[in-house]
């Protein structure tokens, strides 16, 4: 993940109050607050809250920003909070196996429904498991990169994502023996 020059002027201008400057900064990263928010919960209208929240969370705490780590690892952390808040005031079951594919992805058949029956698994594990994977898996961080997100060691994301792994396989072998 490159760190676009572009995005430290206009973090710093956001943090002199520049409104187009946090306009501008939300325009650049927004598909990725998207993205992330909707593999955290599989479903656009709840994405969208997260997202949304995650903005006001990014207005709030943007003076909090101190060019110490990458912004994009900094604005991930900040995603993953909106979306365990999320989580914790919803205090609803976020896995939805009839959940399709997003609106925006033409759906590919059996793959496809393997794929969303996979994440609505993901969905339902703790959230550091669930954290560690979407991470690592979806958004192709390293474990690295996933545990400066996470503030924990990266033996702990391997670890978060070993038993992450035998909780879905065994979920998946009894779906197959059931379906």
């Amino acid at each position: 993940m490159s760190e676009p020059s572009e995005d430290f002027a206009l973090i710093e201008g956001a943090q002199q109050g520049d409104r187009r400057a946090f306009e501008a900064l939300l325009e650049r990263h927004y598909d990725v607050m998207y993205r992330i928010a909707y593999r955290w919960c599989g479903n656009r209208p709840d994405a969208e809250d997260i997202a949304q929240n995650a903005c006001i969370k990014l207005a709030k705490s943007i003076d909090g920003f101190r060019f110490q780590s990458a912004f994009a690892t900094w604005l991930h952390t900040l995603v993953i909070s909106a979306a365990k808040d999320w989580s914790k005031a919803r205090r609803a079951p976020t896995a939805d196996i009839a959940a399709g594919p997003e609106p925006s992805q033409p759906p590919d058949g059996e793959q496809t429904v393997y794929a969303n029956q996979v994440m609505a698994h993901v969905r339902g594990l703790p959230d550091r498991e669930k954290e560690a994977l979407l991470l690592v898996f979806v958004e192709g961080l390293t474990h690295g990169e996933t545990a400066a997100i996470m503030n924990c060691k990266e033996s702990t994301v391997s670890w978060y994502i070993h038993e992450a792994r035998k909780k879905l396989q065994s979920l998946l072998m009894l779906e197959r023996r059931h379906g």
